[in-house]
């Protein structure tokens, strides 16, 4: 027996994905196409068919790209998982529970999953899925089993108005999808949500506004799709550039901070060791947790707010310590020589191996990694694993906890660094954009950069812009390092990053981008459709001054 997590009488062709998807960054909201350039199924379409996945993966935002995509009648008619999934489920369950566009989310065991994945056409009928070949019950969900406090009913039954107690509504079903027996206190909230990719995230926001939403907890925001500021001044299209604005002041209304920034990590007030955080935006979650050693979900986008409005979320998934052990050992040949490009390179590898729980990554007891430098080894990690955590034996704060019994081992080479590198670097040596800020810049390395572009300036035909926080900002600012590297001829702007950044901010004429980000240069073939070149920070600015990408892979990979 199967779980039909979220109901919907559909029918459809079937399409199996073999790895998890981020909709975020590898599906368009418009049209439904597999837009990750690294996926095996890049190009196919998921409108209209019953999608199979052993899980999603990546970003928090996929939940906005599905809603999307059911408000623009390109959604699957079902998904259909193997493992635990959150954020394309919380997307289906909005869609149907605000705005009637239904579609179902099931999810089977191994064996019911590979029957259902050599089926040409399944449909789900009530609580029955069902092919030419065979029928399968499918257990509805319930939240009956989620204990709910005086305080939790009084918002379910709407003592907090018509949005807590959707809030609430929405938070019960995602606990018991689950397996939560209750909810716990947040003590803050990072939104997602804020990211303008379509129209559906500001149907959502608005919508919850004009209830009257109201943030319970502090709530800080991810970087939004413009420059709040100074968008105009930059050409952007008032078609674009007011609903982004108006999605960024929905969330203002609501309480949210006006922080601007996809790395909350950066601001002055981090969250402690133990503290139970309610974060969305996947780098940020996965730093979190490893990093700073806080507790938070992969909060998808929409549940962001949900938990915002309630303070309480759901008490499952690393929440709990027994859930927060490494479930495979990778073991790391540390290169002689290396440079920061190491640390992206090393995440986007552990994500492959460990697409589904979390890993313990060994061997690098000897290196010293800078904030950055795990920052960037986070975000690369979360565009190619769902996984919210990684740990680095001797360098995270618990990075000596022991793997669960069952963990396995598999190991990264410095053949695996070198093939990694050749997927990133497929593009024409010959660059017109450095792009760097993703996630946003920090202010080492401002000062880094600076220090690389000192008697430098950029060569006249390279575009190079810096996308960073408020905060950040504010501090570069007052050492002279944006009006330093202004001078050298580099662009610096706050608010957006590079996963929302549209033309003309993105120069329309660049056809080769170069970037130090693992993240960006996973995503950006699929989001901006440019050729991609990727090295460190030094590459970077040796690539900014002269216009050109190193042909040969750095000396440590050779």
């Amino acid at each position: 027996m199967g779980q039909l997590v979220v109901a919907a009488d559909v029918e459809g062709p079937v399409l199996v994905c073999s790895e998890g998807l981020s909709f975020w960054g590898g599906v368009d909201p418009v049209t439904g196409g597999v837009i990750d350039a690294h996926h095996p199924q890049h190009g196919r379409s998921l409108a209209g068919r019953i999608v199979l996945m052993p899980t999603s993966r990546g970003s928090c935002s996929g939940s906005g790209v599905l809603l999307a995509l059911a408000l623009n009648g390109r959604a699957p008619q079902a998904l259909v998982f193997r493992e635990d999934e959150d954020i394309l489920t919380l997307g289906a369950l909005l869609a149907g529970r605000m705005f009637e566009r239904p579609l179902a989310v099931v999810q089977l065991s191994d064996v019911d999953y590979d029957r259902a994945s050599k089926a040409r056409h399944l449909r789900i009928a009530g609580s029955t899925l069902e092919s030419e070949e065979f029928s399968l019950s499918l257990a509805p969900l319930s939240a009956d089993r989620v204990h709910l406090t005086g305080a939790d009913r009084a918002m379910l039954e709407g003592d907090g108005g018509p949005a807590v107690k959707l809030a609430m509504e929405t938070l019960c079903t995602m606990a018991a999808l689950q397996g939560a027996r209750e909810l716990i206190d947040v003590s803050r909230v990072h939104i997602d949500g804020c990211i303008y990719h379509s129209p559906a995230n500001l149907r959502f926001a608005e919508a919850m506004a004009q209830m009257g939403a109201k943030v319970r907890v502090p709530t800080t925001m991810n970087a939004i799709s413009v420059d709040y500021a100074n968008w105009r001044d930059q050409q952007i299209s008032p078609d674009f550039g007011v609903p982004a604005s108006r999605l960024a002041e929905a969330y203002l209304r609501m309480g949210a901070q006006p922080s601007f920034t996809c790395a909350p990590y950066q601001l002055d007030d981090k969250p402690r060791r133990g503290e139970a955080i309610g974060w969305s935006e996947s780098n940020a979650v996965i730093y979190a947790n490893s990093v700073l050693g806080a507790r938070t979900a992969k909060i998808p986008d929409y549940l962001d707010l949900c938990i915002a409005l309630t303070g309480r979320a759901p008490r499952a998934g690393v929440y709990l310590d027994e859930n927060r052990a490494a479930g495979r050992e990778i073991e790391v040949d540390l290169p002689e020589g290396y440079d920061d490009a190491l640390w992206p390179l090393l995440g986007w590898l552990a994500g492959q191996m460990a697409p589904d729980r979390i890993p313990l990554l060994t061997g690098l007891e000897a290196a010293a990694p800078s904030e950055d430098d795990l920052r960037a080894l986070c975000a690369a990690f979360g565009t190619t694993s769902a996984a919210p955590m990684l740990h680095v034996a001797g360098l995270t704060p618990e990075g000596d906890r022991p793997a669960a019994a069952d963990a396995d081992r598999v190991r990264i080479a410095q053949a695996d660094f070198a093939r990694a590198w050749r997927e990133f670097n497929s593009g024409s040596r010959e660059v017109d954009l450095v792009s760097l800020g993703s996630p946003h810049f920090s202010l080492d390395e401002m000062r880094r950069f600076a220090t690389l572009m000192t008697g430098r300036r950029c060569h006249d035909d390279v575009s190079v812009i810096v996308t960073l926080g408020r905060a950040t900002l504010e501090a570069a600012q007052a050492e002279g390092l944006v009006s330093q590297l202004e001078g050298a001829g580099v662009r610096v702007v706050p608010d957006i990053c590079w996963c929302s950044i549209t033309e003309p901010l993105f120069p329309p004429t660049a056809r080769v981008l170069m970037t130090n980000s693992g993240k960006y240069a996973h995503y950006a073939p699929g989001l901006c459709g440019r050729e991609v070149r990727f090295g460190s920070l030094k590459d970077c600015a040796d690539a900014a001054r002269s216009g050109r990408a190193p042909t040969d892979p750095p000396a440590w990979l050779r």
